[in-house]
C-alpha cells in the first residue's frame, strides 16, 4: 500500500502534465464508449424477473394472444358522435392510422358488430349476419341506444354520455420478440423448477441479452410510430379533442421525460454548481477545476454504462445529478482544506499546500465514499433489476468520482500559481456555522429534547407510510399522459389492466342419451370441431362465469369488465330474455365468424385449458383505490363468497405485477435499512476504533432519514419506485458530514484539550465545507422540482430535506453527543 501511495505522489506532483494528458486520453475513450449509453423505460424494466406472477402473466398473454395496442380518445366538439361529419372524420382517421407500417389494425365504432340496430336473432348471430354502424340497414337512432347501453361497448368504445369514443390501435406483433420471449419463458420455467442445466442457464443469459438489445431497436421504431400517430391526430384536433393512451405511449413518453431530465437537470445542476462555487469561493480557478472534475466523472460514468450495457431507467434517471453533486462534495472538502492551510501557512509553496491537503483528506474522503457506497449498495438486495443496477451504477460512479478527483484536482492545482489567502469579505457564509456552534454550547439539553420529540413524531409518521400510488398522479396535469389517462380512466372504463383467470375442475362428458342428442345436433353444424367444445359450455360453468363477472363488475374500483359473461348477457337479451343452453353456446363457439370470435369470444375463454378469462380495467384515478387490499379482497371473495377453490383463481396482469414490485421494494428497503445501519456501524468501528464513537456517528444519519420518512407519512405521500430509495441514498450521502466532522474533532481535541473549544474550532473549519457541500446539494436537488414526473419532484424535495436535516444534526446533535459522552476521554487528559 505504501508503494502505491508513493507512486501516486510521485506521478501527481512530479509529472502533473503527463498525468493530465493520460487522463484526457482515458476520457476520450470513455466519451466514445458513452455513445452506447441507453435509456429503457419499458414496463418490463420495472418487473420482478423471479416473480411467479410474471411468468404466469406471460403464459396467459401468449395463450390469449394479448398484443400491444394504443388508445385514442376522440371527443367531437359538436358533441355528436354519430353525426355524418364525425363519422366521416373517424373513417379518415382510421384509414390514415391503418396505413402506418407499425399498425396492424384499428378498431372503432365503425367496425364493431351491432346486434340491436335493428335486433338480430340468435340464429343470425351464429351465422355471422350482423350489421355495422355504416351498414345501409342500420338504424342510427337504435345504434345510439345500443352503443350507450351495450354490455360490451359502453365504457369501452364509447362513454356513457356518448360524447367520447375510442379507437383501439393494434400494433403489429413483433415476431422476433415473441420468439425470443418464448425461448426465455421456457428456460425460466425450468429455472423455477430447478431443472435448468448450466448450458441452458448460459443460453438464458444470451436470450435475455438479445431481448434487451432488440428492445432498444423496438424503442426507436415505437417512438417513430407514436410520433407519426400524433402527427395524424394533430390534423383532427380543430374539430375534436384527442388524447393518446396506452402502455407503449407511456413508455415512450417516459423515455422522452428521462432524456429531457438528464439534459435539463444535468445542465441545470451544472449551472447551479458553477453559481454556488462563484458565490462561495470567488475565485475563477475554484470554479473551473471543480467543474472539470464533475464533467470528467459524468463522462466516465456514461462510458462505463455504455461498456457494461447498463440502461438508465425511471429509477436511475437522476444519476447525472447525483454524480455531479457527490463529485462536487469531494472537491469542496479539498478546496476548503487547501484554503485553511494557505491561511495558516501563507509562506508555504503551492506544491506543499496541495500535498498537505491531499494527505489530510484522502483517508476521510475514502471512508466517506465507502459509506456512501454502502448506502447505495443496499439497493442490491432488491429483487428488481433496475434498482439493483442503480445500486451498482452509483457505487461505480462514486469510486470514479473519488479516483478522478484525487487525480485531477491535485495535478491541476499544482500547476496553478499560489493564490492570496482569503480575506474576511469572503467569509460571510461562515457566520452560519458559528451560530450553530454557539447554539449547541448554550442549548445542549434543548437540542436533545427537540431530537427526542422529533424522533417520536417521526416514528408515528413512519407507521402511517403506505406503498400505494395512483399511476396517473405520477404526471403533471399539463402532460398528455395525464390528459389521456384521465379521459380513458373516467370515460372509457379505466386504465390499469387486471386479469382474473378462473380454471374449472375437470369434468368428463355426460354419458347419457341427452349428451348423445346434443352431440348429433352440434355435428349437424360442424362435424370437424373437437369433442371437448361440444360439452364444455355447461350450465354450471356458465353460472359460475356470470356470478364472477357480476361480482367484479359491482366493485367500486373496477371500470370495464369483459368476459364470457358479457356475451352471455348479450345473447340472453337477443334470445328474448332466455339464457342459451349448452349446445346453443357450442354452436355459437364453433360457427361464429373468426373476425367476430376474436372480438367477443376467443379473448375470454379457453376450452383447451378449461378456463375463462375476465379482463378488468381498474379506475386508477379513484382516490380510495388501495391496490394491495383490492387484490386480496378479490382473491378472498371469489374463494369464500363465491365458493371457488383457491387453486381455481389466479389474478394476473399489469396491476398485479406493479403491486408486486411496490411490495417487494417496501420489504427490501425495510431490510436494507438495517443492513445499511450495520455496515455503517462496522465502518465507523474500523475508522474510529471505538464502539461509542460508532454509535454516536450512526444516530444523526438514521435520524435524518427517519425524519424524512416520517414527514412523508404525515403528509400521506406514498412510497413508490423512486421515493422508496430516498432513505438509503440519504444515509449514504449525509454520512459524509459525520465522518469528516468526527475525523477533524478527533484531531483537534488533541490540541485544544477541551470539548467546547474543539467544537468551535471544528465548526470554524470543517463546518464550512459541510455547510457549503450541503447547501450546494440541497440547491442542486431543488431543480428536480421542474420535472413533469412527480416521483422525480418528490425525490429532489425529500433528498434535499434529508440533507438539510443531516446538516443541522451534524452541526448540533452530533457535537452535543460528543460533548455529552466524551468518547475521546476527558479533554485535558486527551490533550
Amino acid at each position: 500500500m505504501k508503494k502505491l501511495y508513493d507512486l501516486y505522489y510521485k506521478y501527481i506532483f512530479d509529472r502533473p502534465i503527463f498525468v493530465i494528458i493520460c487522463l484526457l486520453i482515458v476520457m476520450s475513450v470513455m466519451g466514445y464508449k458513452a455513445k452506447d449509453f441507453q435509456i429503457d423505460a419499458s414496463a418490463e424494466s420495472l418487473l420482478l424477473e423471479n416473480d411467479e406472477d410474471l411468468r404466469y402473466t406471460r403464459k396467459i398473454n401468449t395463450r390469449y394472444d394479448v398484443y400491444d395496442f394504443l388508445v385514442i380518445s376522440y371527443t367531437p366538439k359538436d358533441n355528436d358522435l354519430l353525426s355524418d361529419n364525425t363519422l366521416e372524420n373517424l373513417s379518415r382517421l382510421r384509414e390514415e392510422l391503418e396505413n402506418l407500417e407499425g399498425v396492424s389494425s384499428v378498431l372503432s365504432i365503425l367496425d364493431v358488430p351491432l346486434l340491436e340496430s335493428p335486433p338480430v336473432s340468435y340464429t343470425e348471430l351464429s351465422e355471422g349476419k350482423v350489421r355495422k354502424l355504416t351498414s345501409s340497414a342500420t338504424d342510427r337512432t337504435l345504434a345510439r341506444t345500443e352503443l350507450r347501453e351495450s354490455y360490451f361497448y359502453r365504457n369501452l368504445i364509447v362513454s356513457e354520455d356518448m360524447t367520447t369514443t375510442a379507437l383501439m390501435v393494434n400494433l403489429r406483433p413483433d415476431e422476433i420478440y415473441e420468439n425470443l420471449s418464448v425461448r426465455r419463458n421456457e428456460y425460466l420455467e425450468k429455472q423455477a423448477e430447478d431443472k435448468l442445466s448450466e448450458a441452458e442457464a448460459a443460453e438464458l443469459r444470451n436470450v435475455v441479452r438479445e431481448i434487451r438489445q432488440h428492445l432498444n431497436e423496438v424503442n426507436k421504431v415505437r417512438h417513430e410510430n407514436i410520433t407519426a400517430i400524433r402527427e395524424i391526430m394533430d390534423k383532427y384536433r380543430p374539430g375534436a379533442e384527442l388524447f393518446l393512451g396506452g402502455i407503449s405511449m407511456i413508455s415512450d413518453d417516459m423515455i422522452s421525460f428521462i432524456k429531457s431530465d438528464l439534459k435539463t437537470f444535468g445542465l441545470g445542476v451544472f449551472i447551479l454548481l458553477v453559481v454556488m462555487l462563484g458565490i462561495i469561493f470567488k475565485r475563477f480557478r475554484w470554479i473551473i477545476l471543480p467543474m472539470l472534475c464533475c464533467f470528467f466523472s459524468v463522462i466516465a460514468m456514461m462510458g462505463v454504462l455504455g461498456m457494461f450495457g447498463w440502461e438508465v431507467t425511471v429509477i436511475s434517471s437522476n444519476f447525472v445529478s447525483l454524480q455531479l453533486i457527490i463529485t462536487l462534495a469531494i472537491v469542496v472538502h479539498l478546496i476548503v482544506r487547501y484554503r485553511e492551510f494557505l491561511e495558516k501557512n501563507p509562506e508555504s509553496d503551492q506544491r506543499t499546500l496541495v500535498q498537505n491537503t491531499v494527505r489530510t483528506k484522502i483517508i476521510p474522503c475514502l471512508y466517506a465514499a465507502m459509506t456512501t457506497i454502502a448506502g447505495f449498495s443496499s439497493l442490491l438486495l432488491c429483487d428488481i433489476l433496475p434498482v439493483i443496477n442503480f445500486g451498482w451504477m452509483m457505487s461505480a460512479g462514486i469510486l470514479l468520482s473519488l479516483v478522478l478527483t484525487f487525480i485531477l484536482f491535485p495535478a491541476g492545482a499544482v500547476l496553478l500559481k499560489k493564490e492570496n489567502p482569503p480575506n474576511k469579505s469572503e467569509r460571510f457564509q461562515f457566520s452560519m456555522t458559528g451560530f450553530f456552534a454557539r447554539f449547541t454550547e448554550s442549548n445542549g439539553t434543548l437540542i436533545l429534547i427537540i431530537t427526542g420529540v422529533v424522533f417520536i413524531l417521526s416514528v408515528m409518521g413512519i407507521s402511517r407510510l403506505q406503498v400505494e400510488n395512483s399511476f396517473i398522479d405520477y404526471f403533471k396535469d399539463t402532460t398528455e399522459i395525464y390528459g389521456g389517462m384521465s379521459v380513458i380512466d373516467q370515460k372509457l372504463g379505466g386504465t390499469t389492466p387486471l386479469d382474473v383467470i378462473v380454471k374449472f375442475e375437470d369434468a368428463a362428458p355426460e354419458d347419457s342419451a341427452e349428451a348423445d342428442e346434443d352431440d348429433a345436433f352440434i355435428d349437424a353444424f360442424d362435424d370437424t370441431e373437437e369433442d371437448e367444445s361440444k360439452y364444455w359450455f355447461t350450465d354450471d360453468r356458465m353460472a359460475v362465469t356470470e356470478s364472477v363477472h357480476d361480482y367484479l363488475d359491482n366493485l367500486e374500483e373496477t371500470g370495464k369488465v369483459l368476459s364470457l359473461g358479457t356475451l352471455l348477457k348479450i345473447t340472453r337479451k337477443l334470445n328474448k330474455g332466455e339464457s342459451l343452453d349448452s349446445y346453443d353456446l357450442s354452436i355459437l363457439y364453433t360457427k361464429l365468424p373468426e373476425r367476430y370470435r376474436k372480438l367477443i369470444l376467443s379473448p375470454y375463454v379457453s376450452v383447451e385449458h378449461n378456463e375463462v378469462r375476465f379482463t378488468i380495467r381498474i379506475r386508477d384515478s379513484l382516490k380510495t383505490l388501495k391496490r394491495d387490499a383490492l387484490l386480496k379482497q378479490i382473491q378472498n371473495d371469489l374463494v369464500n363468497k363465491l365458493e371457488l377453490k383457491k387453486e381455481q383463481v389466479h389474478l394476473t396482469g399489469t396491476m398485479v405485477l406493479y403491486n408486486n414490485m411496490l411490495q417487494s421494494l417496501f420489504r427490501s428497503q425495510i431490510m436494507t435499512l438495517g443492513v445499511v445501519a450495520l455496515v455503517l456501524m462496522l465502518m465507523f468501528l474500523i475508522l474510529f476504533r471505538s464502539l461509542k464513537v460508532a454509535i454516536i456517528a450512526l444516530f444523526p444519519n438514521l435520524f435524518s432519514a427517519g425524519v424524512v420518512l416520517g414527514v412523508m407519512g404525515w403528509l400521506n405521500i406514498p412510497l413508490d419506485m423512486m421515493t422508496i430509495t430516498i432513505a438509503a441514498i440519504s444515509i449514504g450521502i449525509a454520512v459524509d458530514d459525520t465522518i469528516h466532522y468526527i475525523y477533524r474533532f478527533r484531531e483537534e481535541i488533541k490540541t485544544e484539550k477541551d470539548y467546547y473549544r474543539t467544537l468551535h474550532r471544528c465548526h470554524g473549519s470543517i463546518g464550512h465545507a459541510m455547510y457549503y457541500t450541503s447547501v450546494t446539494i440541497i440547491i442542486g436537488f431543488s431543480i428536480l422540482t421542474l420535472s413533469n414526473f412527480y416521483p422525480s419532484i418528490y425525490f429532489g424535495l425529500f433528498t434535499g430535506l434529508a440533507m438539510l436535516i443531516a446538516l443541522i444534526a451534524a452541526l448540533t446533535l452530533l457535537p452535543q453527543l460528543l460533548v455529552l459522552f466524551k468518547p475521546f476521554g476527558d479533554g485535558a487528559e486527551q490533550g
